[in-house]
């Protein structure tokens, strides 16, 4: 696969861009993956000008593309900082429009759902940012849906993160979106991060855990190695000697999601990567995976991702060349970060 034929991605660097979403950008799309034997994208940075002062004046940016790297990308990572009041440049706010009228994907990390709300392409759009900031937001953007309670929101062309690790979480789910989940897994193992789902909180008050452990972290793991068994929430939570009630509570809490909806989300990533290594036969794929029938399987992958079984094996299969789609329009894609708390009796996880 040649440079020129990878989905290209643009971060927009602005005067007092914060490093921290810099460094994550370039960690998930623009590192070279000799372990995957091909890289997923092209990635560049550019900016307004010669030279960019980043946050708190830490380092000048120098040597990077020119702002009209932003017309031929087809994602663009825009500007993030902590002075969200100071407007942005006229020509930054530009080009982030011109992206957008063209179809192009735009990603904020953090305050960059200021930017790209001030740019006007939010106007009756889903969004987050960080919980510091939201009264401020939506006192200067009323027009935009603000959800502060997630770690990020996937609205089809146009994804916010909001805080600083969240930009890894979205990043992810992004390279998820455009390749599949064993490649995402294959990224997040060379980050050494545990991905999160975009519909947990983005702030859990808790204090720091005793040993021995009272987390949730064994039960998932546990929980994690028998994806084939008929598990129920019932199931964990005798695996923890606790109530189903009490185990509903604890979730809430650490993971600010419901154990069944948790555990369908397992599920349906095992059944993507069996589907991603070839496995064409439904009924194997819902067996091992633990979602029963093909009928579910069918279900659930269409809900979670939006494809069919076949659409999906198609696009992220191994003798599939697995590049994202162009992003023209808005796509009904589903992210990740939607909550599944009601699941009919026909589509259950065990």
């Amino acid at each position: 696969m040649t440079k020129e034929s990878l989905h290209r991605v643009v971060a927009l660097i602005d005067a007092g861009s914060n490093p921290f979403e810099l460094g994550c950008a370039t960690e998930v799309f623009g590192l070279h993956r000799p372990e995957l034997g091909r890289d997923l994208y092209d990635f560049r940075l550019c900016s307004a000008t010669r030279t960019t002062r980043m946050r708190d004046g830490f380092f000048d940016l120098t040597g990077i593309a020119p702002l009209d790297a932003v017309d031929d990308a087809d994602t663009i990572i825009v500007p993030n900082r902590p002075d969200v009041e100071v407007p942005r440049r006229p020509a930054v706010l530009d080009a982030i429009r011109r992206a957008h009228a063209r179809g192009a994907r735009l990603i904020g990390f953090c305050s960059g759902a200021f930017t790209l709300a001030e740019a006007g392409v939010l106007d009756g759009r889903r969004a987050t940012a960080h919980w510091q900031w939201a009264a401020q937001f939506r006192s200067r953007f009323p027009r935009v849906h603000l959800e502060t309670d997630v770690l990020f929101v996937d609205d089809g062309d146009i994804l916010t993160a909001a805080g600083s690790a969240a930009a890894l979480d979205l990043g992810l789910h992004v390279v998820r979106r455009d390749h599949g989940a064993e490649i995402a897994n294959a990224v997040s193992r060379r980050l050494v991060f545990a991905h999160r789902d975009g519909g947990q909180r983005q702030f859990i008050e808790r204090p720091i855990p005793t040993i021995p452990d009272d987390s949730l972290a064994p039960l998932l793991a546990w929980v994690q190695e028998h994806l084939d068994r008929p598990l129920t929430v019932t199931d964990l939570a005798g695996h923890l000697a606790v109530s189903p009630a009490t185990l509903h509570r604890r979730f809430r809490a650490e993971l600010g999601t419901t154990p069944l909806a948790w555990l369908t989300g397992e599920r349906v990533a095992l059944a993507c990567r069996l589907l991603e290594r070839g496995e064409s036969r439904l009924d194997v794929v819902a067996r091992r995976s633990g979602l029963g029938t093909a009928t579910n399987l069918r279900t659930l992958l269409r809900r979670e991702t939006g494809l069919t079984p076949t659409e999906y094996r198609r696009r992220f299969g191994r003798d599939s060349d697995r590049q994202p789609d162009q992003y023209r329009g808005r796509p009904n894609l589903r992210g990740t970060m939607e909550r599944h708390d009601d699941v009919t009796a026909d589509v259950r996880a065990g």
